[in-house]
């Protein structure tokens, strides 16, 4: 009884659960459908459709199921299903065999296996950090005005 009285535990615990969400792993399952956007500091798989947009600083994983129409901000990404819309991966794109990608891509580094389809442009390498440098630089004129 005296252990949940104790403040010292309490606020240590609520430290460490507040944290635990930069490394949760976030579902889409086969069946489900989404409209909208996802926004999560950890990872994102998605089985079943989203259509909308997903902003993360993890990774995203498309299964082979899976479908997203609208656009996908991450670090990372392993796409084996669809996208209808446009990509911007920080470091690596990785399209599997089974990905069909319609739209543009801008990443760091870009794989692709034979028998994945892709239209549409990619841009590689200096684009990404010159994207972060103008993020950064939005994000400096909001502070400098508000």
């Amino acid at each position: 009884m005296a252990m949940f009285n104790n403040k010292s535990n309490s606020s240590s615990f609520m430290t460490k659960s507040q944290g635990a969400d930069t490394g949760s792993i976030n579902l889409i399952g086969v069946g489900t459908s989404i409209n909208g956007e996802i926004k999560s500091n950890g990872d994102v798989r998605i089985d079943g459709v989203l259509v909308g947009s997903v902003n993360t600083k993890g990774k995203v994983v498309i299964g082979n199921t899976g479908s997203v129409e609208g656009e996908i901000i991450c670090q990372n990404a392993d796409i084996s299903g669809a996208i209808n819309g446009n990509i911007t991966v920080t470091e690596l794109l990785s399209l599997k065999a089974t990905a069909n990608l319609k739209g543009e891509i801008i990443t760091n580094k870009l794989s692709i296996e034979p028998g994945a389809n892709f239209s549409g442009s990619c841009s590689m390498g200096g684009v990404v950090k010159d994207l972060k440098h103008a993020e950064q630089g939005k994000d400096k004129k909001i502070e400098k005005t508000a």
